[in-house]
């Protein structure tokens, strides 16, 4: 071998073996995924994934006891669930996998009026009883109506889109509400969360769907002995410096959009009326003012621009706000503020007549 060969056949090796043993030194590092997550800012998959990783290979079970594997959303709902312990509520859940245990006949009886409500853990009632969600005490608001909480922990838009195109021929619904919470648009970038997932890439103004079917526990598990570890600290890295420098702030908020016109859309093609509800975090409420600003703002223009109803519950909690405070061990809304968010869904409903399938105005705030 002449000398240049030689010299670089040794650049190689040397090159080599330094990316082992860094390999080495961050397998070794990342090893208990906490140790990341000063670096991690919610929009990188690489946290998600290794704690979900961590918890699996500790305890052999998945993150939630209620969540069974689904192939197109990541994780449902159990179907058949009686008073499991969550977080200080009990839930319950149907046949097919709807929280409660009241089953629903198909297809929908003539005469009958339904209402699907899709969101994330503050739709689901994380935290509170089955009878204590908005959507079962809208029910109760609504006699003769039947209300469906379709609503799953971790979710984001991307999968409620995907449950909604699932289940709206099944379910023959009048009216969708999707439980809009402004922490799940970063969710859309993910493609790994509570557990892998789907996600939607927008491509020349177009929704493509990516990592469908979703992985097995078993292959994910497979998977991660040969994925290289300096990939992963090098993915935190640059999706930090893409979210704070990067404009990845402007291409979540333009996929969130195109997910929520795409939901309003397949609602419509199926007969119902959309209804995207503003939800918010009670520390949102202790700090806002009156009008809204920022997401909210932008939401609300979204929907006036495409005829979607829309209703803001901020609004609606702002007049409650020395009584709607963060609470430091329940990170969700109470029964209290369930019960609010339904008494103004239901006045809502009621002023637009959208159960009567009147047109209604794309935009009402609230006062």
């Amino acid at each position: 071998m002449r000398p240049r060969a030689k010299r670089f056949a040794l650049v190689l090796i040397v090159l080599a073996l330094n990316v082992l043993a860094l390999e080495a030194a961050v397998r070794f590092w990342v090893r208990d995924a906490e140790r990341l997550r000063g670096l991690a800012t919610g929009v990188d998959d690489p946290w998600w994934r290794l704690s979900w990783i961590h918890h699996r290979k500790t305890t052999g079970t998945t993150n939630y006891a209620i969540d069974e594997f689904h192939p197109t959303r990541g994780w449902a709902l159990k179907p058949g669930l009686r008073d499991v312990e969550l977080r200080g509520g009990r839930v319950s859940s149907n046949s097919r996998g709807v929280r409660g245990t009241r089953e629903v006949a198909t297809p929908k009886p003539p005469g009958t009026k339904r209402v699907l409500v899709f969101g994330d853990s503050f739709t689901f009632g994380e935290e509170v009883g089955d009878g204590q969600t908005y959507a079962a005490r809208l029910e109760g608001l609504f006699p003769g109506v039947e209300f469906l909480n379709l609503g799953v922990h971790g979710y984001g838009h991307d999968q409620m889109l995907l449950y909604l195109r699932e289940s709206v021929a099944l379910y023959e619904p009048d009216v969708v509400i999707l439980g809009y919470l402004h922490v799940d648009d970063v969710r859309n970038l993910l493609s790994f969360r509570d557990y892998a997932k789907p996600s939607f890439e927008l491509v020349d103004g177009r929704l493509e769907l990516r990592g469908v079917p979703v992985p097995t526990p078993e292959q994910v598990l497979a998977a991660e002995t040969w994925r290289p570890k300096v990939l992963d600290l090098g993915e935190l890295f640059v999706r930090q410096a893409r979210w704070r420098w990067g404009g990845l702030k402007q291409e979540t908020r333009e996929l969130s959009d195109a997910l929520l016109l795409a939901f309003a859309a397949t609602a419509r093609e199926h007969g119902a009326t959309p209804l995207i509800v503003y939800m918010t975090l009670p520390s949102e409420v202790v700090r806002s003012e009156r009008e809204p600003d920022g997401r909210e703002k932008q939401l609300e223009e979204l929907c006036r621009a495409n005829g979607i109803p829309f209703l803001s519950l901020r609004r609606r909690f702002y007049p409650l706000r020395d009584r709607v405070r963060p609470r430091p061990n329940m990170q969700h809304w109470d029964a209290f503020e369930h019960r609010v968010a339904a008494q103004a869904i239901a006045a809502h409903l009621r002023e637009t007549r959208l159960l009567d399938g009147d047109a209604a105005p794309a935009s009402d705030g609230g006062a």
